[in-house]
């Protein structure tokens, strides 16, 4: 490896090639760049043209820095282990530590734990040089900044957001529902807050997976995922037998249920919810006629 008088004397070498160029062009405006190196190519013993020295100069120029490629932004499920990926370049005999910034806490020093929390620890990849906190079983509580620093003079670092997510799960109009008898009976789930969409979103009845081949016929479910996944339940010609309980269940994501009820009326074409519409209206009604009185 070259030491610093030589490096000095290479750098010297490119002044006075260009300062020679720049002379040779005021006075010969056909000077070119080969020119630059024809009044010295083996000056102090080098034969080096200029893109070779910078290529060597660079790397020894700069210091540790980070490949800001990655993401910053990154989100796990709770209880679900997470990563937070720190790359860096030119580390040399640097060390890398992260600290989390809501109270400044040390979490890992190289791939040691600096912390009594033992779902903290560094990870060090030889082949890529990567540096990885990971977290096991985060929790909502750890949702924050979390900075990746090297131990330079003074120290740099690069600063990445984790987020804690719990998936939200619902069904509209639960958690009772009133259909007419013979209507349409229309489910609908809906799952956000998930990093990556469910591979399958189950659906059972009385806590039996349903069967959309079965002889009674009429039942089929669509499932339209995304940042948010929505899985629509679609039952024709409600008959008595279908009231009961009926749960979503995404593959990565919390279940919901509702209690669903079929109703022997006088309108068996009345659409879905208008009984509920109507119940909500007949307690508004009665309200008004209690205050009334007073």
């Amino acid at each position: 490896m070259m030491n610093g008088s030589r490096i000095c004397r290479i750098l010297v070498y490119i002044l006075f090639s260009r300062a020679t160029l720049c002379q040779r062009s005021y006075f010969d405006p056909k000077a070119n760049n080969s020119d630059m190196f024809m009044l010295g190519d083996d000056v102090n013993g080098f034969n080096m043209n200029e893109d070779q020295i910078v290529k060597f100069i660079k790397p020894l120029d700069r210091g540790p820095y980070f490949d800001t490629s990655a993401t910053k932004n990154v989100t796990s499920l709770v209880g679900k282990t997470g990563h937070l990926n720190c790359r860096i370049k030119n580390l040399g005999n640097k060390t890398v530590s992260w600290i989390r910034h809501r109270d400044l806490h040390l979490l890992t020093v190289a791939e040691s734990t600096y912390t009594s929390d033992q779902r903290f620890s560094s990870i060090y990849n030889k082949q890529t040089g990567d540096w990885s906190l990971q977290i096991k079983y985060p929790q909502i509580r750890d949702s924050g900044v979390y900075e990746c620093q090297v131990s330079t003079t003074p120290p740099v670092g690069y600063t990445m957001l984790f987020s804690v997510v719990e998936p939200i799960t619902s069904i509209p109009g639960g958690p009772e529902l009133y259909i007419d008898l013979g209507s349409t009976v229309n489910l609908t789930c809906i799952v956000k807050h998930l990093p990556d969409p469910p591979l399958m979103v189950h659906w059972t009845h009385n806590n039996q997976e349903i069967n959309y081949d079965s002889p009674r016929g009429g039942v089929s479910v669509i499932t339209e995922k995304g940042d948010i996944t929505t899985s629509y339940l679609l039952i024709q010609r409600a008959q008595i037998s279908d009231s009961g309980r009926y749960s979503c269940l995404p593959s990565n994501a919390n279940s919901k249920s509702v209690n669903v009820h079929i109703l022997n009326g006088d309108h068996p074409a009345a659409v879905q919810g208008a009984n509920t519409i109507l119940g909500h209206s007949l307690n508004v009604l009665v309200f008004i006629m209690v205050i009334a009185r007073i």
